[in-house]
């Protein structure tokens, strides 16, 4: 009896576009997780994301250029819910713990590159480095966080100055990029209790 008839494969689909740089920065991601700053080249991406070395270079100049694409396609692909719970502190509370989570092995790999030569290559600062971690934020004031506490009441964030908004995001950066790891609960209720919400009392009183 004849085998029956089988159809055959299909032929692979080419990437262009969006897709493909996608695909070129989720294999920069894996390279730079899995062998590091130092080891990744423009070839070993190449080869991970299944596409040759002159596909790279029409999109970046360079590995560096690459690499600092790679940390915001990250951070734009793994964003961190932000909650409502009713209360501002328990908002803050949340998502502080939820964004150290989230970031911690990400600041890791983040600062294992700039500490392996991204610094040198580009001319970054630390802080620099920690900005292109982070993203563009919007002003302090404007934060969703902030909004929901402003509609429900509980704070006027144009009264109260930019950095003390900003200073429980703040501390959790500076945590995960000092320490590598998340914050314990501990740190995050200290900086929401301790910190934060005495500065917002006060400048409300004023």
């Amino acid at each position: 009896m004849a085998a029956p008839e089988t159809d055959p494969a299909p032929p692979a689909t080419r990437r262009h576009g969006a897709a493909l740089e996608a695909a070129i920065l989720d294999a920069g991601w894996d390279e730079l997780a899995e062998i590091g700053y130092a080891r990744l080249t423009m070839g070993s991406i190449a080869k991970r994301a299944r596409t040759s070395e002159p596909v790279l270079y029409r999109r970046w100049a360079n590995k560096d250029e690459l690499v600092l694409a790679v940390l915001d396609r990250y951070r734009a692909t793994h964003p961190v819910a932000v909650p409502d719970t009713g209360d501002l502190r328990d908002d803050l509370i949340h998502y502080l713990t939820a964004l150290g989570d989230s970031l911690a092995g990400f600041f890791a790999i983040a600062a294992a590159a700039a500490f392996s030569g991204l610094l040198a290559a580009t001319g970054l600062s630390p802080a620099d480095i920690r900005a292109q971690a982070m993203g563009d934020q919007l002003l302090p004031q404007t934060r969703t966080i902030y909004r929901q506490a402003a509609a429900r009441g509980e704070l006027d964030p144009e009264g109260i100055p930019p950095a003390v908004l900003a200073l429980p995001f703040d501390l959790v950066r500076h945590d995960l990029l000092m320490d590598l790891e998340p914050p314990g609960a501990e740190r995050v209720r200290s900086i929401v209790d301790e910190m934060f919400l005495p500065l917002v009392r006060a400048h409300r009183t004023s």
